[in-house]
């Protein structure tokens, strides 16, 4: 009889599996909650996703989160002012959303603890895979967060900002947002904090109903020294057009999953995403697009800056349903490496089982071009300016298409910040 012992549990796996025991009494829930909570739990105790697991291939979470912070009570966060004038901002400090809130025309938030009470979120906290290793983890722990909702037909004038804001520790929020038919929205996500020692992860949920239009940015600035796992998820209905803008310029160890639906013919889907990568860190962009219903559309567009010893992925697949005819799908990941000790892995996937569509996929990394940078430098461009200059043409195409001059300079003046510090 052959006999497969279970591998020996990590300190992290360990270090979950534990806190989950001391602040199960702590959880909001109702029964149907606790059952998700009580699977993903057990989930995590078949341990922790490695190479072998084609999802997680590139980023062996299991050799990669050596140690897991405790829960820090008495750790205090602070809401910001919002990357955009004027935003009604929804700060979670350290994982408790506020009772204060900015009053919005048009927009309904609930704390997400309250949802969690009575059990309305529980079909929302189902993992959408076997290795879904990030909604397990925030299953298990989540707290609060925010549900909000835009009624139909509302054009908001200014955009919401999601400030999810950690002060160390561990901190597990979920935000859910519905947007009404033919409704239209700016919203900001921001991950960030002051903790060194932090672990958060972070569930996303949107759902887009007929003819609505979003643009969401998701800005992620955590400490050089904290672990950042987080998941975007959303379902995009009929004549629906949601624009997703991603931006990675921090953390140790992040991964940021994107799992996206059309559900209504004539959706469109527009991801452009840069990630800023220095330092020794290891920061993994994952997208799982499916176009489940005919006519419908979407483009990827991936631009990454790596220097000193830090590790990229980007992981994209695509697949189109037999009963997706006319799809049209493009997506394209191109990576600028600043030093020679940086490295980026790319894997692009289409799995298509209609027969009419157009799609398409294509990578390429480069170097500075040195004629360009003895260009500007024959101008009197001193050298460090002169390659700032360049990395900004490399990714200013892809912030200019959000076509919004407020979201473009926001974007540009942390794009200069980043580089001010890492170039």
């Amino acid at each position: 009889m052959n006999m497969h012992a279970q591998p020996q549990r990590t300190l992290a796996e360990t270090a979950l599996i534990d806190a989950f025991g001391e602040r199960l009494s702590l959880l909001p829930g109702d029964g149907a909650v606790m059952i998700k909570r009580d699977d993903a739990i057990e989930a995590i105790k078949h341990g922790l996703p490695t190479r072998r697991v084609e999802s997680w291939h590139y980023t062996d979470l299991r050799r990669l989160l050596t140690s897991v912070p405790g829960f820090e009570a008495d750790a205090v966060a602070k809401a910001l002012a919002p990357i955009l004038d004027g935003s009604a901002v929804l700060p979670v400090l350290n994982g408790v959303s506020q009772t204060k809130l900015p009053q919005v025309e048009g927009v309904a938030v609930q704390r997400l603890s309250e949802k969690l009470t009575d059990g309305s979120v529980a079909p929302g906290l189902d993992p959408y895979g076997s290795d879904d290793a990030i909604g397990a983890l925030n299953t298990a722990f989540v707290a609060d967060g925010y549900f909000v909702e835009i009624a139909d037909g509302t054009e908001l004038e200014k955009p919401i900002e999601l400030q999810n804001l950690q002060a160390g520790g561990q901190a597990h929020v979920r935000l859910l947002t519905k947007v009404g038919a033919g409704a239209k929205a700016i919203i900001v996500e921001r991950q960030t904090g002051e903790g060194s020692d932090a672990l958060v992860s972070s569930v996303s949920q949107l759902v887009l109903d007929e003819g609505a239009e979003v643009t969401w940015l998701i800005v992620q600035e955590q400490p050089e020294t904290a672990t950042h796992l987080a998941q975007f998820k959303a379902h995009i209905g009929k004549d629906a057009k949601l624009t997703l803008f991603v931006m990675n310029a921090g953390g140790r160890l992040v991964r940021q999953e994107i799992v996206v639906k059309t559900t209504g013919e004539g959706a469109d889907f527009q991801l452009r995403g840069i990630n800023l990568l220095a330092g020794d860190t290891h920061t993994d962009t994952t997208m799982v697009l499916d176009h489940a219903v005919p006519h419908t559309t979407s483009t990827e567009v991936i631009r990454n800056v790596v220097t000193g010893k830090a590790r990229g992925v980007f992981q994209g697949r695509i697949n189109v349903h037999q009963y997706a005819q006319k799809t049209n799908a493009k997506m394209a990941c191109n990576t600028l490496l600043l030093s020679d000790d940086g490295e980026f892995s790319t894997k692009p996937e289409l799995e298509i089982f209609a027969d009419d569509v157009v799609c398409g996929h294509g990578a390429t990394v480069t170097e500075i071009d040195h004629n360009h940078l003895f260009y500007l430098m024959a101008r009197g461009i001193d050298e460090k300016s002169a390659r700032g200059l360049l990395v900004k043409a490399f990714v200013a195409e892809v912030i200019e298409e959000l076509d919004d001059e407020a979201l473009v300079e926001a974007l540009e003046a942390r794009l200069d910040g980043w580089f001010l510090t890492h170039g």
